[in-house]
């Protein structure tokens, strides 16, 4: 059995947590796919599945070595699809991820227009608020709030979104509206807590910056609930310009301390493949780039 048939093999093994699943899948007998999998290890030289009576599971090294063989294969059948003449056309599946608020009001709307338009495509969606490894998870494109941190990855501006702090008109007329960011320790405060989100605030930058406690009766790990306590009166909370910018725009919450925010966080689409990215990558890439530069909560303004 040559090595290509046995990435496949190993592949389906350990996305289908098992050899019977395995064989029914590829079309193979069990015995068959048992002995394929057992000779891919003795090969390499390690293990790569835990076997239980109930489920199978890559190990460490199989992890890794899954994420190799399903980006080998991916080559194998675009070089094949180019040769016969559909690179053009985008087919197969994507994996997309982002946070989950930005998910949610930006990017699963974009996703599902694009599957309108390409029906050959499918798209797996993650949406978690921590930073994906696109290489090490086998993601295809991920739509980052955050700057640029791996050169080797593609990354595409389009647009960037400002730290903010917000409260309800009605909190503001009985507290007072903060005129320096010390004033917020008369203030009540909600705080989002997350790993990704400082449990202190940061105002302006360079030499000018400064960073306040933001203790609070009141914290939660999701941004929406923060938000929802500040429609409610409860007090001041921080959010990215784009989670608030319709509750600002109708009027429920109103901006404070505007001239101390820290700098704007840039908003990317990133993906790993370059120029070598499939039909379907490339195409949603420019899709959501198209779409994400109009929005106008991002602001892009172009280059």
């Amino acid at each position: 059995m040559d090595r290509y048939q046995t990435m496949r093999i190993f592949v389906a093994v350990a996305e289908g947590q098992g050899f019977a699943a395995a064989a029914k899948r590829l079309g193979l007998s069990p015995p068959a796919v048992t002995r394929a999998v057992a000779g891919l290890e003795s090969r390499i030289g390690t293990l790569l599945l835990h076997r239980t009576t109930r489920i199978v599971r890559p190990t460490e090294a199989g992890q890794r070595y899954l994420v190799d063989c399903k980006r080998i294969l991916a080559e194998i059948d675009e070089a094949e699809a180019s040769a016969a003449g559909a690179h053009m056309t985008p087919k197969g599946s994507l994996s997309v991820t982002a946070s989950v608020m930005f998910g949610r009001l930006h990017v699963a709307p974009l996703i599902l227009d694009f599957l309108a338009r390409y029906p050959a495509v499918s798209v797996r969606t993650l949406l978690l608020d921590r930073v994906v490894d696109v290489i090490e998870e086998g993601i295809d494109v991920a739509i980052r709030i955050a700057p640029a941190q791996d050169s080797s990855l593609m990354a595409v501006r389009v647009g960037a979104v400002r730290r903010v702090l917000c409260a309800a008109p009605a909190y503001l007329r009985v507290r007072g509206i903060p005129r320096r960011p010390r004033d917020l320790a008369e203030h009540a405060t909600i705080t989002f807590a997350s790993a990704l989100w400082p449990q202190e605030w940061s105002f302006g930058t360079g030499t000018r910056q400064e960073r306040v406690a933001a203790p609070s009766r009141f914290s939660v790990n999701a941004s929406e609930v923060a938000i929802d306590a500040a429609i409610a009166g409860h007090g001041i909370t921080q959010a990215l310009s784009y989670q608030v910018a319709q509750p600002v725009a109708d009027g429920r919450l109103e901006i404070v301390l505007a001239d101390f925010e820290p700098p704007p966080i840039p908003v990317q689409v990133v993906h790993p493949e370059g120029r070598r990215a499939s039909a379907r990558v490339r195409a949603f890439v420019d899709f959501a780039v198209d779409r994400l530069r109009a929005e106008p909560a991002l602001g892009f303004k172009g280059g």
